[in-house]
Order: C-alpha cells, then sequence, then structure tokens
C-alpha cells in the first residue's frame, strides 16, 4: 500500500489591489486575516500569504503593520499555518525598502518576485547579500515567476552564487493581472517543457474560473497548489465564492479525488528545509 503525495495548498486571501467593494469578506485588517486564516486552515490550507494595508486600506509594506497580522493570526491558529509575507512593489516600493521591511520583519517566510527586486544585473551584490541573510536568518524565499525566462534566469543566478539556495520554491503564475483575464492549464505547460529548469518545490497560481483547474493540472504534475482572493473570486462553475475557504475546499476535493492529500504546515517546513 502507498502512501499518497501530500500537496500544499496555500491561501492568497487579499493581495495588494482587491477590497472590501470587490468582496465584502476580503480581509483587510489584522483581525479579518486572522479569522479568514482559522477558516481556510480548517478547509485545508498548510499556508497563507499575506498582504497589509494602510489605514484607507492601500497596499503597504510595513513592518509594525506585519507584526500586527502575523501576531493576530498566530494568536488564532498557533503554528498551524506557515505564514508567508509578501514584499510585492505594486509599483510603490523600490527594492531596498522591499528588503529592509523584511528584514524589520524577519518572517518565517517570504515572497520574492525576481522581476522587481532584481531587474537587471546591477543589483546582484545588494540582493545576494539579502538572501544570505535570508539563508541566515532561516528565512523561507519563495521566488514569483511570471514567465518560463525569469525560471531560466533564477538558475543561472543560482549556478552564479547570487542564489545561495541549494533548494528553491517557486511560484509559477499562470496569466496576468488585467480586468477579466482567465487563466487555462495550458498556460503552465511552457513553464514545464522539457527544456526548462526543475525546482524542489514548486507551485502554481492562475486567474479566474479556471483556478482549480490550473491548479489541479499542476498537482498532477507534481506540483503544489496556490488559491485565493488574491487572484480569483470565483468558483469553478462561475459563481462567487463566499469566502476563500471555499477555494481552499475545492482545492482539498480536488486532489483528493486524485489520490493525494493536503500537506501539513509541519510537512511543508520540512520539505522546504526549516531548522
Amino acid at each position: 500500500m502507498t502512501t499518497s503525495r501530500p500537496v500544499s495548498i496555500a491561501v492568497a486571501p487579499n493581495g495588494g489591489r482587491k477590497n472590501h467593494a470587490d468582496h465584502p469578506a476580503l480581509p483587510m485588517t489584522p483581525t479579518e486575516l486572522a479569522h479568514v486564516a482559522s477558516l481556510c486552515l480548517n478547509a485545508g490550507a498548510c499556508m497563507i500569504h499575506v498582504h497589509v494595508r494602510d489605514p484607507d486600506g492601500r497596499h503597504l509594506l510595513d513592518a509594525d503593520a506585519y507584526r500586527a497580522a502575523l501576531g493576530a493570526i498566530a494568536e488564532t491558529v498557533g503554528d498551524s499555518l506557515v505564514v508567508q509575507i509578501t514584499s510585492e512593489s505594486l509599483g510603490i516600493y523600490a527594492p531596498p525598502r522591499q528588503m529592509q521591511v523584511i528584514r524589520e520583519v524577519r518572517p518565517e517566510a517570504v515572497s520574492l518576485a525576481l522581476r522587481e527586486l532584481l531587474p537587471d544585473a546591477r543589483g546582484e551584490i545588494e540582493f545576494s547579500a539579502f538572501l544570505e541573510w535570508l539563508r541566515r536568518e532561516n528565512v523561507m524565499p519563495q521566488f514569483i515567476l511570471y514567465s518560463p525566462n525569469e525560471a531560466v534566469r533564477l538558475v543561472e543566478l543560482q549556478a552564479r552564487g547570487v542564489v545561495p539556495f541549494e533548494k528553491l520554491s517557486v511560484l509559477y503564475v499562470l496569466g496576468r493581472y488585467a480586468t477579466g483575464h482567465t487563466s487555462n492549464p495550458a498556460d503552465l505547460l511552457p513553464f514545464l517543457s522539457e527544456a526548462m529548469p526543475r525546482f524542489e518545490h514548486w507551485s502554481t497560481c492562475a486567474f479566474g474560473d479556471q483556478e482549480a483547474a490550473c491548479v489541479l493540472v499542476g498537482a498532477l504534475l507534481g506540483g503544489n497548489i496556490r488559491v485565493g482572493f488574491e487572484n480569483n473570486l470565483l468558483l469553478p462553475n462561475g459563481q462567487i465564492a463566499d469566502g476563500n475557504e471555499e477555494l481552499v475546499g475545492v482545492a482539498r476535493e480536488g486532489i483528493r479525488r486524485l489520490g493525494y492529500r493536503p500537506s501539513t504546515a509541519a510537512e511543508l517546513r520540512t520539505e522546504w528545509g526549516f531548522r
């Protein structure tokens, strides 16, 4: 009898663009984030990807705001979820500020968009020093890749020692932020072609009502899953989900039907090499 493969389900419940006008259950405050974290944990998630907002609801990179959100989540779910914060700029922050906030917060995990933090070779020294700090402090990075070319670039940086991690976790973003955009499972294929690099841990996220189809195809091909209101509000039938937990539940039931099971936070930490 074989043991079913664990598949990690991450929830990205808010992002930096949407607000309550887009969906009343989209979490904006630490209390709302903690409530959604609990619901999504019960639905099958093992990780939450966190954005924080300023008092007017706008995207924010701020250490105190992150500490408040992380504290509220920890008080509600303990260590039952890996909590990953974003370094996303949304066109507001430059790389030095993005990296400084992460140093100030020292989170368990962080997402890093390669195209934002290292737009060209001129920033390699600073970026490499930042990654070395993450490695020493045991902060797990996940690299956000929007195109296959970025995956090739990441491996090249790793080979030259700019990226000082032996094992890499990446997120393949299928599609783009655009009104009405819907991703397609075939969007994953260029990332997984024979000529492309392979990563120890990779996940998929997608936009629109084919989100579940996209991430489940990724799971079938050996990957992991990220779903949530950051990229998508819709169930597979096109109806608006009542909450992030519904999207997590769809992913959970999908992988179970495929013969897999949801990872726990402890399993994800082990897979990522947390000490």
